[in-house]
């Protein structure tokens, strides 16, 4: 997925990203879970919508509506994941990046 889907390579970049903001501020088993846990939902969803896509292409290569709106549904789950990851590594990290300047 991460060598066909330019998405996965990004969602990829911001979890290395993520991992070596973690070390650098130390982080507590509990925000290293919940990283762990919203990393891996939009990994999920990234894998889920690339299978939907894949099969979808294989059914009907020709454009189809209803093919479109079932890959638009995955799309969004993957966008829906990624936003909730973001929050959450806001939560995580705006408090611990706010401290070094206090």
């Amino acid at each position: 997925m991460i060598k066909q889907e330019q998405n996965a390579k990004i969602h990829l970049i911001a979890v290395i990203s993520v991992g070596v903001a973690g070390f650098f501020f130390h982080l507590s088993l509990s925000e290293w879970i919940v990283i762990v846990i919203v990393s891996g939902g939009v990994f999920t969803a990234e894998a889920i919508n690339t299978s939907i896509e894949a099969l979808s292409d294989t059914i009907a290569p020709e454009y189809n509506h209803n093919i479109k709106q079932v890959k638009d549904f995955a799309a969004g789950a993957v966008l829906v994941a990624s936003i909730t990851a973001a929050i959450v590594g806001l939560i995580v990290f705006i408090p611990k990046i706010i401290a070094l300047f206090v």
